[in-house]
């Protein structure tokens, strides 16, 4: 499995990488957002947000530039398959994403349009669980990020499936997002940065360790940031 597994690490990076780097963008590039983390970056994203299709346009302008490098190694025609299995599963990430999204957004449309009769019924579950598939995708294409070990994956998968879901319920219910505001920009600048080390090893290795501590040091910045910021507006 593990063999396998790297042989077909160029189209998994570069699927992966794509629809990673679309939850990622799709974020920052929100007219509606008005807290801001990397404030000059994030406001600047959010100024464009009103161009329709804009995350789409970044994330293709990127696949493109890395298919044209990939195209450009030593042996031409080796190089030339790469860039087509690259570009080809990259779009397929794309479209993954943006059926996930139309998907939900459909479901979403006909529950209003119920007025809660679907409440606990068939479209109130379909909703939930595109929502649900979506976040998960996103780990079990992360874990290939970190690891191309089978038995790793399936472990850190397990632990995210028990673990983290149920951290992740005690978060909602404490209001923890409200009461540290820059851990979800934390959370979703490791998501971006986790797409682009995915882009970029399918040209060159990158370290698991990197990868990993990466991420969780984003988050840990965004946690100390959020504890500063409350230090600072709290009243005495």
């Amino acid at each position: 499995y593990a063999h396998i597994m790297h042989e077909a690490h160029l189209p998994i990076a570069a699927f992966g990488g794509t629809f990673l780097m679309m939850v990622g963008l799709t974020f920052f590039f929100d007219h509606e957002k008005d807290i801001h983390w990397a404030r000059w970056i994030e406001e600047k994203a959010a100024a464009y947000s009103s161009i329709k299709g804009v995350e789409i346009a970044v994330v293709l302008v990127i696949m493109m530039i890395f298919s044209r490098i990939i195209a450009g190694s030593d042996d031409p025609a080796l190089g030339a398959a790469a860039a087509n299995t690259f570009f080809y599963s990259a779009i397929w990430g794309l479209l993954t994403f943006l059926l996930v999204e139309v998907l939900g957004g459909v479901l979403d449309r006909s529950q209003q349009m119920l007025e809660g009769a679907a409440k606990g019924g068939l479209g109130a579950f379909l909703y939930l669980e595109v929502l649900d598939a979506s976040f998960s995708f996103d780990g079990v294409i992360g874990a290939f990020a970190l690891s191309q070990n089978l038995f790793i994956i399936a472990i850190g998968l397990g632990i995210g499936a028990m673990y983290v879901r149920s951290m992740t319920i005690m978060l909602v219910e404490k209001g923890t997002l409200a009461q540290y505001r820059y851990l979800e920009h934390g959370a979703f600048w490791a998501i971006l940065i986790l797409s682009v080390i995915m882009y970029l090893q399918t040209l060159i290795h990158i370290p698991e360790v990197i990868t990993g501590l990466g991420g969780a040091a984003l988050i840990g910045v965004a946690l100390w940031s959020s504890i500063r910021w409350n230090r600072r507006h709290t009243p005495a």
